[in-house]
């Protein structure tokens, strides 16, 4: 009995050791799947949350691309595109809620799937539109622009991937954006030419393959 006592207590440091450590990696990995700026999650981190809400027959891919974004940082500076970025972050993560998941692409590029559980989703999108339009900081209200968004519903498009629907919604988006009409829904056909499901030029798009247009 005193020989496995003994080994209990010298094995004790070095379990709590241990239990230690592997929170430290896990708080490490959630902390790399963030993006350091807004808060959101990368693309990794939005793709595993996005790909299990897309099992819910009522999810809604929406991509979002803030205007004229290259504008505001020469006009007023980084610092200042960083902030329209946070607001733009904290706002599209406030209109998600805890049941969706919003994410940062990348540059001025957000994601996000929500479930549209009482089908209004068309009318949320208008008003997310005006309130991303709202200075990012009141006491600099010149700090503003809109932000184009672009939204799909995965049950019009059964089979298809997060991949695919994102390429729905940022063709949708760009509709949006060429019209400045600020929202616009995926029809079901293709709108424009897309490369491995995003349009050329975009991220995601390969460039040593010929562009498709699907026939709307």
């Amino acid at each position: 009995m005193n020989t496995l006592l003994t080994v209990l207590a010298a094995a004790g440091p070095l379990a709590a050791g241990w239990s230690g450590h592997v929170l430290w990696l896990l708080r490490r990995l959630r902390t790399a799947r963030r993006d350091p700026l807004t808060g959101l999650r990368t693309r990794e981190g939005f793709t595993r949350r996005a790909t299990a809400l897309l099992r819910d027959e009522r999810a809604v891919v929406v991509l979002a691309d803030v205007d004229h974004f290259k504008q505001i940082n020469d006009r007023h500076g980084h610092a200042a595109g960083d902030a329209l970025l946070k607001a733009t972050a904290d706002r599209l993560a406030h209109y998600v809620g805890r049941h969706g998941v919003a994410g940062r692409l990348g540059g001025d590029e957000f994601a996000a799937v929500v479930i549209d559980a009482h089908g209004t989703v068309a009318d949320l999108l208008a008003v997310l539109h005006g309130v991303l339009a709202r200075p990012a900081d009141d006491t600099n209200p010149h700090v503003a622009t809109t932000v184009s968004l672009g939204w799909v519903r995965a049950a019009d498009h059964q089979g298809e991937d997060l991949s695919a629907l994102l390429g729905r919604a940022d063709e949708a988006m760009y509709a949006a954006k060429q019209a400045r009409a600020g929202v616009r829904r995926a029809g079901l056909g293709r709108l424009f030419a897309t490369v491995a499901g995003r349009r050329s030029g975009r991220r995601g798009a390969r460039t040593d393959a010929p562009a498709i247009v699907a026939a709307a």
